[in-house]
């Protein structure tokens, strides 16, 4: 008995068709299109494209028993096998066919008709998802043809925007109290989520990753921000500090917050305020490349220990020659709040030679630095911003005292 050859499916000779009739023009350049036509051209292909992507997407809505038979562990397993596409981009495809083909058959119908594109149904599919799962049926049909409408407008972030408050356009009389409850919802998670990672990487270096609330990234952003230089005029003095990447200036940024944090309103710690000690040889101090270390931490040089004695919340342990404590902190080794308000008045900016960072941006600095035995009185404080003051303590640079006050940095050579 003779075997019958199988029928070709619509879809297969189609598709196959579809592919027969572009080969025709594979050897057409565009290059000599009119304009107009070029502009037809790429509409086409658009449309063409959506169109492909819902036949796809229907055939994938079907193909369960295929992949049982293929032994997969479902379609897009199967499909990511057949087609040597990556596993997750298989399985969003799956997921979105299913989606399709069961409830968002307007999205679909967009696509077959080439006016909504894979990326587009893929961001309608999650808001309309994200709907309240008691919404009337007939305003969740409101809001998918609204989504759809759209598409002739708006691209893919767009229409994200727009998603989030698409129940404000189909039911605006319970989208704020379903918005609020939403919000809390992402707060809960968030808090949920939050995480700080941090590890030594070398030189001198440390990586430390923060996932946090968006609200607290706001408010971190907004202390950061005071710590960096605002933007300049065209006509402003610019100095080597502007031409520092932003990224890094924020990070910059990070570490002054952190030098600013008044140890004695953090939680007890140990049974005393929160501090940081840090230890150093007398003559290390003094010398111009020597170094300490943090009390059972890190090591630092003296450049830095002498730069954080000036004006930071830190606990500098100097010790004798045989170990002995020699000066655990200085009494008058801050300035006072008083004082550096008298700063603030008198100086009214960093008074590095150019610098145009506020007064309310800057920290107060020894002219004679605290461990060559410099005093903490008016006279012998200025005020510099972040960047600069780090530029006072740099043993790379010297620093020129200006008739009116200002310092002018130089890099040694």
């Amino acid at each position: 008995m003779s075997v019958q050859p199988q029928t070709q499916h619509p879809i297969v000779g189609a598709v196959a068709a579809a592919r027969e009739s572009v080969k025709t023009v594979r050897e057409v350049q565009p290059t000599f299109m009119a304009p107009a036509q070029k502009q037809a051209a790429v509409l086409e292909l658009d449309a063409l494209e959506a169109t492909l992507a819902e036949l796809r997407l229907r055939v994938l809505a079907g193909a369960a028993d295929a992949a049982d038979e293929a032994g997969a562990r479902d379609v897009g397993a199967w499909t990511a096998q057949l087609t040597r596409a990556d596993l997750a981009a298989a399985r969003a495809d799956a997921q979105l066919a299913e989606a399709l083909d069961r409830r968002w058959t307007q999205v679909a119908a967009g696509m077959a008709d080439g006016k909504v594109s894979l990326a587009q149904a893929r961001v309608i599919a999650h808001a309309l998802e994200a709907l309240p799962a008691d919404l009337d049926p007939r305003l969740v049909l409101d809001a998918e043809a609204q989504m759809v409408a759209y598409c002739a407008e708006f691209n893919p972030t767009e229409l994200r925007r727009l998603g989030r408050y698409l129940l404000e356009v189909v039911a605006p009389d319970i989208a704020e109290a379903e918005l609020a409850k939403r919000l809390e919802n992402e707060e809960q998670r968030a808090r949920e989520k939050t995480s700080l990672r941090s590890k030594v990487i070398g030189d001198g270096l440390a990586r430390t990753t923060i996932v946090h609330p968006v609200l607290d990234r706001d408010r971190l952003l907004t202390y950061l921000h005071a710590f960096t230089s605002p933007r300049k005029h065209h006509d402003a003095l610019g100095g080597e500090e502007d031409r520092i990447p932003y990224p890094r200036r924020l990070g910059q940024a990070f570490c002054a917050l952190l030098e600013h944090l008044d140890p004695t309103k953090l939680p007890q710690h140990g049974g005393d305020s929160t501090t940081v000690m840090v230890t150093i040889g007398l003559d290390s101090l003094r010398a111009e490349l020597s170094a300490g270390s943090t009390v059972g931490g890190e090591a630092l040089s003296a450049t830095a220990i002498r730069r954080l004695a000036c004006n930071s919340a830190i606990i500098p342990v100097v010790l004798g020659g045989n170990g002995e404590i020699l000066d655990l902190g200085r009494s008058r080794r801050l300035f006072s709040p008083a004082q550096r308000k008298a700063m603030r008045l008198r100086d009214q900016r960093c008074r590095s030679e150019g610098c145009t960072v506020p007064a309310a941006w800057t920290e107060a600095h020894h002219l004679k630095p605290w461990a060559a035995g410099g005093n903490t009185d008016l006279g012998d404080g200025i005020l510099h911003c972040n960047y600069h003051h780090h530029l006072a303590h740099d043993p790379t640079h010297t620093a020129e005292r200006l008739p009116n006050g200002d310092i002018r940095y130089h890099r040694r050579t």
